[in-house]
């Protein structure tokens, strides 16, 4: 079973320090050793991003940052697990470690909708 596991919390000023991104890559490397984290990525700060939202066929476009909004994405990881329960277990690790914030799991469908293996250029 595949889970999309997104984190959420309050933007951060500046990268991680060493410190965070020693216990990090440690945990990234269990995960992988496991066989259990398919990617995983962290996201920069909202002020080099953009919101895009459709609402009465209207697309209107919002640069970052994104001052209003309380907690934000701060990354996101694919699990690949036997259930719910150990999405959630890898999950709580994940936390012990990123601090303080909300992560949400939403289980994938079985197959891939893009499988950048098998397109052409």
């Amino acid at each position: 079973m595949r889970f999309l596991t997104v984190f959420s919390a309050v933007e951060r000023e500046g990268p991680p320090d060493a410190e965070e991104v020693a216990q990090m890559g440690k945990l990234i490397g269990e995960m992988a050793a496991a066989g259990v984290l398919q990617t995983t990525e962290g996201c920069q700060s909202t002020a080099l991003g953009a919101r895009v939202r459709r609402s009465g066929g209207r697309v209107g476009v919002t640069d970052g940052p994104f001052s209003e909004a309380k907690e934000v994405v701060g990354g996101f990881a694919i699990l690949e697990v036997a259930s719910k329960a150990e999405a959630i277990e890898w999950t709580k690790r994940f936390l012990a470690v990123a601090g303080d914030g909300e992560a949400e799991i939403r289980q994938l469908y079985d197959e891939p909708a893009f499988d950048a293996s098998a397109s052409t250029r």
